[in-house]
């Protein structure tokens, strides 16, 4: 009754049934699984969890990745948060600090959610807990939105990717900002047709976005597109709410994101043979890396 394979059938249902993307997502779990609601909200809810822990041990501790190669970034940030010296305002900055915070966790082999993976394990707890902290969300309304986030992974992964070595970097950071995206959307009161209309903005603005992991670790330049992928996320929720249209359907936008995908040379697609992997330094710091005794 509640399944879904495309933007569209998943917007038919909403307005079937007269309830947001997020509830669907529920039901459509709870029919698949027998499991109870409350127990599948519980689950979601434990994600929540982990993802507010991530960002507090990234902000809190002095984390240094495995390799050495990252570490400490999220602080700084929020750091000029604090004093109020940022550019990119108050908003947009912390919410990129706790992104960085969990890629930092995550490269640190900290408990993050990997959502959609854990190259991507930033965007969605910078972009959600920012936001639902700044307009007093509770956790429960954060957890909500979080099925919301999970109804577009769901749909990108059946008719795309989210695989870097598949689809670039596009498929993980552009699949996790249009995740987050159409979840703040419904967060802040906006209907479904505004939360594909987000989601679609979001994979857009990161369309073709490469994958080319320094010595194959991610971290750079990993980290820091967790960084856009989450401001993104802000950005185009804000221009769906407002009103704009999106031109091209969610569902289409997915096929495009797969097709440029299978175009992008392997090179370039998270076997570090090619773009940033391949400098002059990123060729130096994998032979530092992998060559320490």
């Amino acid at each position: 009754m509640y399944q879904y394979n495309h933007g569209y059938e998943l917007l038919e249902l909403t307005k079937k049934f007269n309830l947001p993307i997020s509830q669907i997502v529920m039901l459509e779990e709870q029919e698949r699984t027998g499991e109870d609601l409350n127990v599948i909200f519980q689950k979601m809810k434990n994600n929540l969890l982990v993802m507010k822990e991530s960002i507090n041990k990234g902000l809190n501790e002095d984390l240094k990745s495995v390799s050495g190669l990252s570490g400490g970034d999220a602080k700084k940030l929020y750091e000029r948060v604090v004093i109020g010296n940022t550019l990119s305002g108050e908003t947009i900055a912390k919410a990129v600090a706790s992104a960085l915070a969990v890629t930092e966790v995550n490269a640190s082999m900290g408990k993050i959610v990997a959502a959609p993976t854990a190259g991507s394990s930033g965007v969605i707890p910078g972009a959600l807990v920012t936001i639902g902290r700044k307009f007093g969300k509770s956790d429960d309304d954060m957890t909500r939105v979080l099925f919301t986030a999970s109804g577009i992974g769901i749909i990108i992964a059946k008719n795309s990717t989210l695989s870097g070595a598949e689809g670039g970097c596009q498929a993980e950071i552009g699949s996790a900002s249009a995740m987050a995206a159409a979840a703040l959307v419904e967060l802040m009161g906006g209907t479904p047709e505004q939360c594909f209309t987000a989601a679609s903005f979001a994979i857009m603005n990161l369309l073709g976005l490469v994958c080319d992991p320094v010595a194959g670790l991610v971290e750079i330049p990993c980290e820091k597109r967790n960084a856009i992928g989450t401001a993104n996320a802000i950005i185009c929720a804000d221009l769906a709410i407002a009103g704009m249209d999106s031109i091209i359907p969610f569902d289409e936008v997915v096929d495009a994101m797969y097709r440029v995908g299978r175009s992008i040379p392997c090179a370039l697609r998270e076997t570090a043979e090619g773009g940033l992997a391949k400098t002059p330094t990123g060729v130096r710091l994998k032979k530092e890396i992998f060559q320490k005794d």
